[in-house]
């Protein structure tokens, strides 16, 4: 299926782009989240018409995105969990309990923008995360994960 995108989507193209990808991805993803219109005459001369609103949109939050960027990268955010001798968590930190810090700390974080990688935490100690802001945007914070005193 071909679909004209209105935003920039990570691995598959930028404004404008008419690209093809799968119906189920199109119909699924791309058209529900308004990232994409199907790629008709009448939706390619609409989508002309309105570029220049999109792309001032586009770089409106771009700007947005870096200026988020700036105020969180090198920032270290403390999460106590209770854990066992040997530093050994019971439980985990996931996305939820980062971007639950962040916010408590004044930071403005959303779950689905922290990336972990290899899972969830399980140990004591200090780890770098990486935060996906916006397609071209990337953020790093320090998570230290120390012993809950209650144990």
């Amino acid at each position: 299926m071909d679909v004209i995108l209105l935003e920039k989507v990570q691995n598959l193209g930028k404004l404008g782009d008419r690209v093809a990808v799968r119906s189920g991805y199109a119909r699924n993803f791309l058209l529900p989240q308004r990232k994409a219109v199907s790629a008709t005459r009448d939706n390619l001369a609409a989508f002309e018409a309105r570029r220049a609103e999109l792309e001032k949109a586009e770089a409106e939050t771009l700007a947005a995105a870096q200026v988020r960027a700036e105020t969180l990268n090198g920032k270290t955010l403390t999460i106590a969990a209770k854990a066992g001798t040997e530093g050994k968590l019971f439980g985990s930190v996931g996305t939820v309990d980062i971007a639950d810090a962040a916010t408590q700390e004044g930071l403005s974080l959303k779950r689905h923008e922290v990336r972990l990688p290899s899972g969830p935490l399980r140990n004591i100690g200090s780890y770098e995360v990486e935060l996906h802001l916006h397609a071209d945007v990337n953020a790093q914070i320090t998570i230290n994960i120390v012993a809950d005193e209650q144990v």
